[in-house]
């Protein structure tokens, strides 16, 4: 194996690409198709989700953009399938962190993240230029390119990893790339904690002219997990 090879391989040892459904971003986000229709969507960071399969097989206008995509289909789908194994290995001893309701259990848990990534990675060979490769917090679109942006399991999940600065950073960004909102889900950390600064980033953001909601929504899979941040531009000055 090539240095180069050996590199690429420890950068995607480091990736978790694990993804959720469709059907699961839709009561994630408190979504209609109909609401979704005619926008130029974007979801950031996407990993093997299969929100922009199905989404844009159904007409919808989807973007998916993650630091994943910038390796092969095939070392993706194998490294999704690990994940999700070693996943439910640790979920048979953490089962009572989790609300069952939509999965039911560890396997129908299972099938969901399987699915989502046969459909993601089935929809990445056919549709390889709506998979765009970023590392945030810089993302390689033009000013207020997309409606609406959605943004699962990332930001505030990883507080302990992630400090309040590179949140901003982060924000400021996603805000210079959508026209009208965004949404980012769930509000918790990884101990199912309310992230500790959100407070106080709700109040940068309506200091930048923004309107910010935290709303519940229909989907809890983690406790607490069942509300989403809510950003509108308005009067945004970035």
């Amino acid at each position: 194996m090539s240095a180069a090879e050996q590199r690429t391989k420890l950068e995607l040892e480091r990736i978790i690409f694990i993804g959720r459904t469709y059907e699961e971003y839709l009561s994630m986000f408190s979504l209609s198709f109909d609401e979704l229709k005619g926008k130029k969507i974007l979801d950031c960071p996407a990993g093997a989700c299969s929100f922009t399969a199905w989404g844009n097989q159904a007409g919808l206008d989807i973007t998916a953009c993650d630091i994943a995509y910038d390796h092969r289909i095939e070392d993706l789908k194998d490294k999704g399938k690990q994940d999700i194994g070693h996943t439910m290995e640790v979920m048979e001893s953490a089962k009572g962190n989790y609300i069952w309701d939509f999965f039911r259990d560890i396997d129908g848990l299972r099938k969901h993240r399987l699915s989502a990534l046969e459909d993601c990675t089935a929809h990445m060979r056919k549709h390889r230029s709506r998979y765009v490769p970023v590392v945030l917090p810089v993302l390689p679109f033009e000013n207020e390119k997309f409606d609406l942006l959605l943004s699962a399991h990332f930001l505030f999940m990883y507080a302990d990893r992630l400090d309040y600065q590179y949140h901003i950073e982060t924000l400021r960004e996603l805000l210079r790339v959508t026209k009208d909102e965004i949404r980012i889900f769930p509000l918790i950390d990884l101990e199912g904690k309310r992230y500790e600064h959100l407070d106080k980033i709700i109040d940068y953001l309506t200091g930048l002219g923004c309107i910010v909601k935290e709303e519940t929504v229909p989907y809890e899979f983690m406790i607490n997990g069942n509300s989403m941040l809510k950003i509108r531009k308005n009067n945004y000055e970035g």
